[in-house]
């Protein structure tokens, strides 16, 4: 019985039952309190809570050197380059070149049969000659008229003028004659251009051509440069002067080179837009050969972001355990990396796999 606790009187006759005593409070030993102890430090360290939050990766925006590059692919052509053409048609007679070989100026690189142009040329020489012979029997009566002083009459002398006039005017046309004959027979003569190597031979002796069908591609392999053409969205990008690398198929080299001249139109069955960019240095490659050319259209102080890192206008930027959407300009460019020039400042975290994130989100920054 616990001392003080009343005392209850049983009926006659009944057990006596024990007095319930109320269970004091349990002590925890030390040993158990410590090991909560630990495990409570545990939790707090490793904060399993945390498994849910988003791991991201960031990067710290820093103003730095930014460059935007143009890369196209071109061909090597020759600054100089013909494709040499007639202006009559014929069966050709001669052609007393071959394909490579180098040939100067004014050479003579093939002939087509002139016998037609020679007819008219030997046609053109007889009429001068009758009218040079009519101009000076016209030119001798008139002479002599002049002699007769007074006692020929007025309209007598005056006729004999005219036709001194006349036939003057006859030999100059018969000489305009001749010198067409004479340029006509020179275009069944074809000669060099220019200076260079013979690319291409397709025409070959017997063989009859039309007037202005390619008989010979002739260039000046000692000055080639690399043409391109540039999509008319980035037309208003490139400029005579500016910087460019060249590297030509099989080879590792990378050849500096500049602009060296940009087109006044656009192609409009094709949007490009003609570029040629010169070698610093003459190369020496066949003409046709592919290029990939890098032009260095802006150089600039700047900060750059992944292309990833973009989700429509705007990236999301990681502050105090939260990702915020922040709307940003950029200069589009077809780079791994962006210009950004609005909405950004040194210092920010941009997160670079923003996929999924919403502004807000409680985020884990990867270590």
């Amino acid at each position: 019985m616990i001392p003080g606790a009343p005392v209850v009187a049983p009926a006659s006759g009944a057990e006596v039952l024990p007095a319930i005593i109320p269970a004091t409070r349990r002590k925890w030993p030390l040993g158990v309190l410590g090991a909560a102890l630990v495990v409570a430090a545990g939790l707090a360290w490793w904060h399993p809570w945390a498994a849910a939050l988003t791991t991201v990766r960031v990067e710290t925006v820093a103003l730095g050197p930014a460059t935007r590059v143009l890369a196209v692919n071109g061909r090597v052509a020759g600054v100089a380059s013909v494709d040499l053409r007639p202006s009559v048609a014929g069966v050709l007679t001669e052609v007393p070149v071959i394909e490579g070989q180098v040939v100067a100026r004014g050479e003579v690189l093939a002939r087509i049969d002139p016998a037609t142009a020679e007819a008219a040329l030997r046609q053109a020489l007889a009429g001068l000659d009758a009218a040079l012979v009519a101009k000076a029997e016209v030119q001798a009566s008139y002479t002599r008229i002049l002699a007769m002083g007074a006692n020929v009459a007025r309209v007598t002398l005056e006729t004999s003028a005219r036709a001194v006039t006349s036939a003057g005017q006859e030999v100059a046309r018969q000489g305009a004659l001749l010198d067409q004959a004479r340029i006509l027979l020179a275009k069944y003569t074809l000669r060099a251009p220019l200076a260079g190597t013979v690319l291409s031979l397709p025409a070959k002796p017997g063989q009859t051509v039309a007037s202005s069908e390619a008989l010979m591609t002739i260039a000046d392999l000692d000055r080639l440069v690399v043409e391109t053409d540039v999509d008319e969205s980035h037309a208003l990008q490139v400029k005579a002067g500016q910087v460019a690398n060249l590297q030509l198929t099989g080879e590792t080299r990378v050849r500096p080179a500049h602009v060296s001249y940009v087109a006044g139109q656009v192609d409009a069955s094709t949007g490009g837009l003609v570029v040629k960019i010169t070698p610093d240095e003459p190369i020496r490659a066949p003409i046709g050969l592919t290029v990939t050319a890098n032009i260095t259209i802006d150089t600039r102080s700047a900060l750059t972001i992944p292309r990833a890192a973009l989700t429509g206008d705007a990236v999301f930027v990681e502050s105090a355990g939260q990702a915020h959407s922040r709307a940003v300009v950029v200069i589009p460019w077809p780079a791994s990396r962006l210009i950004v020039t609005e909405g950004l400042t040194e210092g920010d975290r941009v997160i670079l796999d923003p996929k999924g994130l919403v502004d807000g989100q409680a985020v884990r920054v990867a270590p």
